[in-house]
């Protein structure tokens, strides 16, 4: 059974519907004790980061996530999901989960950082593709490189060790698009909205270890 996290900083309908497409179970709560009793475990969000992370606080997310990572449990981060998991935003100055090593920065520091001043909107709203690196990730089984993802979001993960990063797409300077460590991967992009290839990652982490 998956459990969605429901903390008033979600995507969660898009979510919903992608899990009832490929036929898995799944429950949704705002209450952590819900979720105690699921094996895997999906964490979307969108918005800012401050704001959510006042919200895990006030759920008592932020504990119960720090609890099923340090359990080795599977749990995917999607967007803002995927943002939060690690120590530090520029999004609102706030101190985040510390799950990973790493920060998050907006784009156009990114860019000032590598002395480069690309001609490109933010935030990055729409499709780009993904190169696959250090191994790729077993949730990307199935799902040929370089295929379209759909993004949307103005901040950029920068974990410490570069090696968590298993592919990137470039937006004016290389994108972390899918981390993973141990049972936790993340997406910068939005699965439940990317067609064939997201749901194909979604099948993968849905079904992982069934026979």
């Amino acid at each position: 059974m998956i459990g969605i996290v429901d903390y008033n900083a979600g995507n969660i309908k898009s979510v919903e519907r992608a899990l009832l497409s490929i036929g898995a179970e799944y429950v949704l709560s705002k209450n952590p004790k819900d979720l105690e009793k699921c094996d895997k475990i999906i964490f979307p969000g969108v918005g800012e980061a401050e704001y959510a992370m006042k919200q895990l606080k006030l759920t008592g997310y932020d504990n119960f996530l720090k609890d099923w990572y340090a359990a080795s449990k599977p749990m995917i981060g999607i967007c803002l999901g995927s943002q939060i998991i690690f120590e530090h935003s520029e999004e609102g100055d706030v101190d985040c989960l510390g799950l990973l090593k790493g920060t998050i920065r907006h784009f156009t520091n990114v860019w000032k950082d590598e002395g480069i001043n690309p001609a490109l909107k933010v935030p990055e709203i729409g499709w780009n593709d993904l190169t696959f690196s250090n191994g790729s990730s077993k949730l990307l089984a199935g799902v040929p490189e370089h295929s379209d993802f759909y993004f949307v979001h103005s901040y950029i993960i920068q974990p410490a060790d570069k090696t968590v990063i298993k592919a990137f797409a470039d937006y004016g300077c290389q994108v972390p698009a899918c981390v993973e460590q141990g049972s936790l991967t993340a997406f910068q992009f939005h699965p439940e909205k990317s067609g064939k290839w997201g749901l194909q990652i979604l099948k993968n982490f849905a079904f992982m270890g069934d026979k």
